[in-house]
């Protein structure tokens, strides 16, 4: 007679294998669709290939991006697509706070606002072109102060502000959904303590409703700071190309450019890695620091 603790241990282990056995199938997808893709790209960023023959050559693509004018550049416009990022949330989370209120017209005003992002990046980019045109509405508001306006998407100092201030437009929409989900989860009666005790309007957000939400704000933070990094090709590319000169040129673009318009697959492969590693340390960074103010 096999013991009963025995049996309930060999069950236990039966259960476990059973487990490995049923994720197996989708652990080998994931592994040949994104781990040995992954691990291809960097190797490959080791090497100078042109997509044909590899040939080792150490750091040197990584180097070069240190003393490439383009590179450095790109490297600095996507760290200031990431420090957009707050503008990005803080609005979306205030109209968000102000639909949860039941104002007038708040079925018509969320349907507004969620309305545009089903739009494409591509279409997102050719209406923010229009718009920055410098025949478009911005420049007309500024013909009607008197002021004349400079070429937003061919000018240096200002093609990246208009980008990236279509680029939170664009997510506008999405993030003000997630934050009406997260509001509606808030506990109404912990709100209306709140209030009782003499709470502030800003202190009811700030000790009550953010830390309540903490996990929708990490949702939002982590997706827009993907998207910014990894998500806007399309959009740059339809606006500006990544122009004037370099002015536009994210690191995502800047695969692009030197991977296919220049055929430097391996210089390619070490930006998107580099890219990989910013993106990372950014969600990382953002996860530690909500997670401390949570523990606090």
């Amino acid at each position: 007679m096999v013991p009963a603790g025995r049996w309930i241990g060999s069950r236990s282990f039966a259960m476990r294998l059973n487990g490995v056995l049923f994720t197996l199938p989708a652990l080998l997808l994931v592994g040949l669709v994104t781990v040995l893709p992954l691990c291809q790209a960097a190797y490959y960023s080791f090497t100078n290939w042109n997509g044909a023959q590899a040939t080792f050559t150490g750091w040197t693509n990584y180097l070069n991006m240190l003393y490439d004018p383009e590179l450095r550049r790109s490297l600095i416009n996507s760290l200031c697509f990431l420090a957009s990022v707050p503008f990005g949330l803080i609005p979306p989370f205030i109209v968000a706070y102000l639909l949860h209120k039941d104002i007038p017209g708040n079925k018509l005003f969320r349907a507004l606002i969620f309305a545009p992002t089903a739009l494409s990046w591509v279409v997102i980019g050719m209406v923010g072109r229009q718009f920055f045109a410098l025949r478009g509405p911005v420049s007309s508001l500024f013909g009607m102060f008197g002021v004349a306006p400079p070429n937003w998407l061919a000018d240096n100092n200002f093609a990246l502000a208009a980008v990236i201030l279509t680029f939170n437009a664009a997510i506008f929409g999405i993030n003000t959904i997630i934050f009406l989900t997260g509001l509606a989860t808030v506990d109404r009666s912990t709100i209306e303590a709140a209030w009782l005790d003499g709470a502030s309007e800003r202190q009811v957000i700030w000790y009550v409703i953010l830390p309540a939400m903490r996990r929708f704000v990490e949702f939002v933070l982590i997706i827009t700071i993907i998207t910014s990094a990894t998500g806007i090709f399309a959009m740059i590319y339809t606006m500006t190309g990544g122009g004037p000169g370099s002015a536009t040129l994210t690191l995502e673009f800047a695969v692009w450019r030197r991977a296919f318009a220049t055929g430097g697959f391996g210089a390619g492969a070490a930006i998107g890695i580099v890219l990989m590693m910013v993106t990372l340390i950014a969600v990382g960074l953002i996860r530690l620091l909500l997670r401390e103010r949570s523990e606090a």
